[in-house]
């Protein structure tokens, strides 16, 4: 049984850095015999969460159709851009909105014990790993077994070639140690 990755990131630009960054993570999840479901969350937009619009409307029909992706999966692959020092607010809502429960759901059944690894990209001297961290904490926070390994590209507006593929092959090769990693921790767990 081949482990079923999501892989999403929290931004939805389309030359988007982290979004390339994912790709290539992804490519060493499938070689490692995953299966990966590389989603924009572009495809799934959901409001600004609210709890009394939710009491008002119920959740979405993109956030539930999302919702349904993240419980299909054993685990994640999450691109993270780094904002002011931090997450971005598309990021912590399709958290947010992942987390509501519906009638008759165990709390938090989208993250329960799922795996994650985690990167970001950034034009920045950090390669956005002050967001990883905190991204790590939310989390943790919510059952989610994150990985200790994380991988961080700084200079990122240098990083790919116009096809996508990075430039430095230690780079990509780290990037694709973290899908590898994701893909190794699920099967060990089966």
């Amino acid at each position: 049984m081949s482990a079923k990755i999501l892989a999403f990131t929290g931004s939805t630009r389309k030359e988007s850095f982290n979004r390339k960054l994912l790709a290539v993570a992804a490519e060493g999840a499938r070689a490692a015999g995953a299966e990966v479901e590389l989603v924009s969350l572009a495809d799934y937009p959901m409001p600004l969460f609210n709890e009394d619009d939710e009491g008002a409307g119920g959740i979405p029909e993109k956030v539930l159709a999302f919702r349904e992706l993240m419980k299909w999966a054993d685990g994640f692959l999450m691109a993270c851009p780094e904002y002011n020092s931090s997450f971005t607010a598309l990021w912590k809502n399709t958290i947010d909105w992942a987390s509501r429960p519906r009638p008759g759901e165990k709390a938090l059944e989208c993250f329960r014990g799922k795996v994650t690894g985690l990167l970001a990209a950034s034009g920045g001297y950090f390669g956005g790993y002050r967001c990883l961290q905190q991204v790590r904490y939310v989390l943790g926070n919510i059952g989610v077994v994150v990985l200790p390994d994380m991988f961080s590209l700084p200079k990122a507006h240098e990083a790919f070639n116009s096809d996508g593929s990075m430039k430095d092959a230690r780079q990509a090769e780290s990037a694709m140690a973290i899908g590898r990693s994701v893909a190794d921790f699920i099967s060990a767990k089966q």
